[in-house]
């Protein structure tokens, strides 16, 4: 029980601390940390830091990845230093298929064990119910065949020999 309030209790812990440490300076310029070292420019969230040309620059929010002319994709760093841009797009979108694909297999086996699992209860009373007219139709049956026995008795048409009508007596 202990340990359920202790985990969430210490990743809020862990996020805040990552938030505090993330948060923008009010006031600086991305520029201001150029040419001195990644970890101290990405500590702005709203920097990214390019490694070819050792300067911290303010990420391009109108578009979604840095344009070529501003920096070059493999050399872009933003968020982590040992992260470039290119390995960390090709990283999301690698865990994204993989989580569309866990997603689409989950929906496929729901669905063929749902098929598997057998007939519902409107199904089972239906195939009661055939059962049931079967049995009376063959209790109907059974007593057809008697009261037919006891004509053909009452009027001596037994079955016993086919042949006696042909007799001349």
């Amino acid at each position: 029980m202990e340990l359920r309030i202790l985990v969430p209790f210490v990743l809020v812990v862990f996020n805040l601390g990552l938030i505090v440490g993330q948060t923008a300076e009010p006031g600086t310029s991305c520029s201001v940390h150029s040419n001195t070292s990644c970890e101290i420019c990405l500590k702005n969230v709203s920097c990214l830091w390019c490694n070819s040309d050792q300067k911290c620059i303010d990420y391009p929010v109108r578009t979604i990845l840095p344009p070529r002319s501003l920096c070059e994709l493999p050399s872009a760093r933003w968020g982590v230093c040992w992260v470039d841009f290119q390995a960390l797009i090709i990283a999301m979108s690698m865990i994204l298929g993989a989580l569309l694909l866990a997603v689409l297999i989950c929906c496929c086996c729901c669905c063929r064990k749902k098929k598997v699992r057998g007939p519902d209860k409107t199904e089972e009373k239906i195939i009661r119910q055939n059962e049931q007219r079967k049995i009376r139709q063959e209790e109907r049956k059974v007593e057809m065949r008697v009261r037919h026995d006891e004509i053909r008795n009452k009027y001596g048409l037994t079955k016993e020999n086919p042949y006696s009508k042909f007799e001349n007596n």
